[in-house]
């Protein structure tokens, strides 16, 4: 792979695909890395061939309980974070387990919005999240409510030098 490359793979929590794909890797900052995703990216979505047909940024930061991705239109989410485990690089691969859950931030209305608790409680019984695990989970979610509807960076504007670069 070559070196301004990364591989993104993501599982649940008993191992099984999730998503899978190559992307350019833009940056390292105090926040994580940068990276985004172009139109026509050959991909693995829920464990089956897919093509990304709207281009993306993603963050994945050092040492937090989620991934923030970055959309331009005509996605109506702008913000759309998984709630997973801290992510772990091995060379080009980074390996992120999701866990769920998920907060959002619509495009025309802004609202933020938490997701798919419905999903966490079922796999949190199925999969036997341990207690450690729930209670970082859900403060991850609780703390990336208020960050993306109180102008809190990275989810203001620092995105948008990344997303003109796989927008175009």
């Amino acid at each position: 792979m070559p070196h301004d490359m990364v591989r993104v793979v993501y599982t649940k929590y008993d191992g099984s695909a999730h998503r899978d794909y190559p992307a350019r890797r833009f940056g390292s900052d105090d926040l994580g890395v940068w990276v985004g995703v172009t139109r026509g990216t050959k991909s693995v979505y829920h464990g089956r061939p897919s093509v990304e047909q709207i281009p993306f940024v993603l963050l994945i930061p050092h040492h937090a309980w989620w991934t923030g991705m970055f959309n331009p239109r005509p996605r109506t989410s702008e913000v759309y974070c998984d709630i997973t485990t801290p992510a772990r690089w091995e060379g080009d691969t980074v390996h992120i387990i999701d866990l769920d859950l998920d907060v959002v931030r619509r495009r025309e209305s802004g609202r933020v919005e938490l997701r798919d608790e419905d999903e966490f409680d079922e796999h949190r019984v199925q999969f036997g999240y341990p207690d450690d695990l729930v209670t970082e989970a859900q403060a991850a979610a609780a703390k990336l409510m208020g960050a993306l509807g109180d102008g809190s960076e990275p989810f203001a504007t620092q995105y948008h030098k990344y997303l003109t670069q796989v927008a175009q």
